[in-house]
């Protein structure tokens, strides 16, 4: 397998992954926050895609389909249009990510004050939405539901 090939597969693995945390999440649960002072479940998907949109434009020069605004404020926080939208985020990536060369990922590009390779652009990512997928575990349990094991390769 070529890096690009491990990479490809790595972001459909995290695309499925995250797949299985939602269709896990009982309808009535995707508005379910731990506390009152943080997030429900659909609100950390719907951060995922906001996320998932805004750095993958950053590295790919690619516009968001969400232009400048929010997910998290304008999708409907059901399962079936939450599930939709984080899709989408992922598909997005994945078609960006068969578009851009090797030799384009280490290209730099503007981040916030920073200059970062494109790579990096894509690493960041795909940690962020790692990150909150995981935080989601914990709604899960307490919503009685098993968090879906993962899928390394």
């Amino acid at each position: 397998m070529t890096t690009q090939e491990v990479i490809n597969k790595t972001w459909e693995n995290a695309k499925d992954y995250t797949k299985r945390y939602l269709d896990a999440m009982p309808a009535d649960g995707y508005d379910f926050k731990p506390t009152p002072e943080i997030w429900s479940f659909a609100q950390q998907m719907l951060h995922i895609v906001d996320a998932n949109y805004y750095f993958i434009s950053v590295a790919s020069g690619k516009p968001s389909p969400l232009g400048y605004t929010s997910a998290q404020q304008t999708i409907e926080p059901t399962k079936e249009v939450t599930t939709k939208a984080v899709m989408d985020s992922y598909d997005f990536i994945i078609d960006a990510l068969s578009e851009i060369t090797p030799e384009q990922l280490t290209e730099t590009v503007k981040y916030g004050d920073l200059e970062i390779p494109k790579a990096a652009a894509f690493g960041k990512t795909f940690e962020h939405q790692a990150h909150h997928r995981g935080q989601t575990a914990i709604y899960l349990r307490l919503k009685g539901v098993v968090p879906p094991d993962g899928v390394i390769f």
